[in-house]
């Protein structure tokens, strides 16, 4: 049942003709009448003559064993959740069916050179390796998979999208043939119940975020494949983030964890993770960096080198990409007069259009270096970057994504589809950099990496328009090394006491009354409330939030049971 006050169980009775009554096991229970599904949690001696007896148990494998019970139970009291919900995610669609082994193929030999670092720390409790490379070394990632089925382990590998784990299982498979399983959203609950009842034996399993919470037997090993992204983390409560879960999961179970991708976050470099980089190339494409500052565009979206870069690409036949902000994302904007990016003179960031700052409040008033009153934005949205480019292109050349054409405007969002192209231009760097959302450079410097390994190669380039060339991600994306930009993050977030420094929570309560958060305010900083379309929100801060998260769940139970909606984002990525 998912409520907190029901997370310490109810305790029944096991017949005595019943067997395989343990820790994980799906039963059906009498409760309230009907008769529902629960899982064991715990089994003890004592008397029984006040119980009632579990009906059957359900399946024919437990869901959890008590190290992944152990996460889950973190997981629950991390997140502000019922015990229940956590307990569910761990469980397929169906009921699982114990599966007998079939004759498989012998394994491959290893080609050698795979990622030693992982075999020489599969001892070592909560390993933590963050792997640098532009696109997921699948070569070295099968290779290490081969050894550990050989050893008769397992492995996980977690991707952000379908698409991208049907891709990386088509190689796995390759290496590994009949012992790679694979898992997503997409698939049929039946064939989702069969990859986690497979995963019951040891097989390299592929999937989206779903499977970081499945028992899998033996496991030796996890890849996550770029675990900032946003489909890493669930949106709604309770908002389980994949790297959070695999490395609780990692430092129980005593497997390594190896983060892959162009960009680690702050969270990741904090725990000191083995750097690892299968190539010693730069990890993505060369970035050129157009300054804003000394270029007159006569209230053009684009520069002039943009411009005569996008033409030329197109008269080659050749194929662009221009990024565009997602709808609701304002623009940056400059000074009409002396043409200095426009910042908040409270808080620095990027400020949205208006008269005052949506992250601080303060009222933004003219140009802070020449007192100007006209302000130009430098950026805009997918319809008005295709009207710009189909001037300088011809407007049969330039298409919105999804569709084809030489030029391609899109957002993060078709980046999927996007194959890799001779010119990428991100018109509005400043917009992504001074957001009023406190992770905004650790995100600008991921998406525009991501943008640039899909221009790299030989004679490929990305051109960046922004008017902070010293800014330590441009730099940062000029070098091809994200480190030095992320360290200054790191240092940047421990001063303020942000993530992964401190902690953060963020509150939303609509339909009904809050009563009794001001006793928050005795273990944690608590700001608010704002207000919301339906509700209010807070904003609680602590070095460790421990505390409050456990005098939340009763007040939280309180106020959904007299009617409330209750959202809790526990490590918010927008803020």
């Amino acid at each position: 049942m998912p409520s907190f006050s029901v997370d310490g169980g109810f305790r029944y009775a096991i017949p005595a003709t019943m067997d395989g009554v343990d820790v994980g096991r799906m039963v059906r229970i009498p409760l309230g009448g009907r008769r529902v599904r629960g899982y064991v949690i715990g089994v003890e001696e004592g008397a029984t003559a006040d119980l009632k007896p579990i009906a059957a148990t359900s399946g024919d494998v437990p869901i959890f064993d008590r190290l992944l019970l152990g996460t889950l139970q973190w997981a629950a009291e991390y997140y502000v959740s019922p015990l229940a919900a956590m307990l569910e995610k761990a469980a397929p669609p169906n009921n699982p069916r114990r599966t007998s082994p079939s004759s498989l193929p012998a394994l491959p030999a290893p080609r050698g050179g795979g990622l030693e670092s992982l075999s020489e720390t599969l001892n070592r409790p909560g390993a933590s390796i963050a792997v640098l490379a532009p696109s997921p070394p699948l070569g070295l990632m099968s290779d290490t998979v081969t050894r550990l089925l050989a050893a008769g382990r397992s492995s996980m590998i977690v991707t952000a999208t379908a698409r991208e784990a049907e891709a990386v299982f088509d190689v796995i498979s390759a290496a590994a043939p009949g012992r790679a399983v694979i898992a997503h959203g997409e698939m049929p609950d039946k064939s989702i119940t069969g990859a986690w009842s497979r995963a019951q034996s040891p097989v390299a399993l592929v999937g989206t975020p779903r499977v970081a919470m499945w028992h899998v037997a033996a496991l030796g090993a996890a890849f996550v494949i770029e675990e900032g992204r946003r489909a890493m983390k669930e949106r709604q409560t309770p908002t389980v983030h994949v790297r959070e879960v695999v490395r609780a999961r990692a430092e129980r179970e005593r497997f390594p964890v190896a983060f892959v991708g162009p960009t680690p976050t702050t969270e990741v470099l904090a725990s000191r993770p083995e750097i690892v980089r299968p190539s010693s190339k730069r990890l993505w494409g060369n970035v050129e960096v157009i300054d804003r500052r000394s270029e007159t565009t006569g209230g053009s979206l684009l520069t002039d080198p943009v411009r005569r870069a996008l033409a030329a690409v197109t008269r080659r036949g050749a194929a662009s990409f221009v990024f565009g902000h997602r709808r609701g994302y304002a623009a940056a904007a400059r000074c009409g007069s002396c043409r200095e990016l426009r910042r908040c003179p409270g808080c620095g960031s990027r400020p949205d259009p208006g008269d005052a700052c949506t992250r601080c409040g303060s009222p933004l008033g003219p140009c802070a270096s020449c007192g100007g009153t006209r302000f130009e934005p430098l950026g805009a949205g997918v319809g008005r970057l295709v009207a710009e480019v189909g001037r300088i292109v011809g407007s049969d050349n330039v298409r919105p994504a999804p569709e084809d054409a030489p030029v391609v405007v899109g957002t993060e969002r078709d980046l999927l589809d996007l194959e890799p192209v001779e010119l990428i231009v991100v018109p509005d760097m400043d917009g992504l950099l001074h957001g009023t959302n406190y992770r905004a450079a650790e995100d600008a410097l991921r998406l525009a990496a991501r943008l640039a390994t899909l221009a790299n190669g030989s004679g490929r380039r990305t051109m960046i328009q922004t008017s902070d060339p010293e800014h330590p991600v441009v730099r940062a994306l000029v070098k091809g090394d994200p480190l030095p930009a992320l360290s200054s993050e790191l240092n940047l977030r421990r001063r303020h006491g942000y993530p992964p420094a401190g902690q953060l929570a963020v509150l939303e309560v609509a339909g009904g009354a809050a009563a009794g958060i001001e006793a928050l305010s005795e273990l944690c900083s608590v700001l608010g409330p704002a207000p919301q379309a339906e509700g209010q929100r807070w904003l609680l801060q602590a070095p460790d939030l421990s505390a409050a998260r456990r005098a939340l769940r009763p007040l939280v139970q309180r106020w959904r049971d007299g009617g409330a909606r209750v959202r809790i984002d526990v490590d918010p990525i927008d803020l």
